[in-house]
């Protein structure tokens, strides 16, 4: 049966899961970071994600608890990590109601106004060796998908920052502290582009399970 709504418990559900799954693949994003960086993307991202999940559960409406969980993982972990992570939530919560049920129209704009936010905080583009390899265009699925199933839906935008991630592999950085390493980049995945990948495709894993 298709999911034509999304209730709040579903979405606090859906970011249990990708703390779950991110944290069983520490390691592999901090090995990855540690190629081209200074090795604690792993670590980074499971905490920002640790506060994420503890102030969504405690949250009653979509609008209110994105806003509240975008200040606190701003307030509570520096770096790069939690100012995108944050911004992807503060925009979220601009684009959707104070309600606890959403249809797909919401879902779609939620996700929209989140990526605007976040293109905000960064000049990063497809391309570039980032994160934004696999959100920019997990979102362009989200919005260009013709479905009404919000389960449909996100399985397009996993399928689509899968291969996003697996893009960068082949790139060279072009920005942020990986761009230093010049030729050397190419043939590393970026691990903010794993990392989300996964938070992607676990938000899909959970409307499914």
């Amino acid at each position: 049966m298709a999911q034509r709504e999304l209730k709040f418990d579903e979405w606090c559900a859906m970011w249990q899961c990708a703390l779950e799954r991110i944290s069983a693949r520490e390691a592999e994003f901090s090995e990855l970071d540690a190629a081209l960086g200074d090795g604690d993307h792993g670590q980074a991202i499971v905490g920002a994600m640790k506060v994420v999940v503890d102030k969504l559960s405690a949250g009653a409406n979509f609008r209110s608890a994105l806003g509240d969980a975008g200040m606190e993982v701003l307030m509570a972990i520096s770096g790069s990590t939690s100012t995108l992570l944050g911004a992807l939530l503060l925009g979220m919560s601009d684009g959707v109601g104070a309600v606890d049920v959403i249809g797909a129209k919401d879902f779609k704009s939620m996700f929209g106004w989140g990526l605007k936010n976040v293109q905000q905080q960064t000049r990063a583009i497809v391309g570039d060796k980032t994160m934004m390899d696999a959100l920019i265009p997990a979102v362009d699925a989200i919005l260009d998908c013709e479905s009404e199933d919000i389960a449909e839906i996100m399985a397009s935008a996993a399928e689509a920052a899968a291969k996003g991630a697996e893009a960068t592999v082949a790139m060279q950085a072009r920005f942020g502290r990986a761009r230093n390493y010049g030729e050397r980049s190419v043939g590393v995945m970026d691990s903010g582009a794993a990392s989300w990948s996964c938070m992607i495709a676990a938000f899909a894993e959970a409307l499914n399970s």
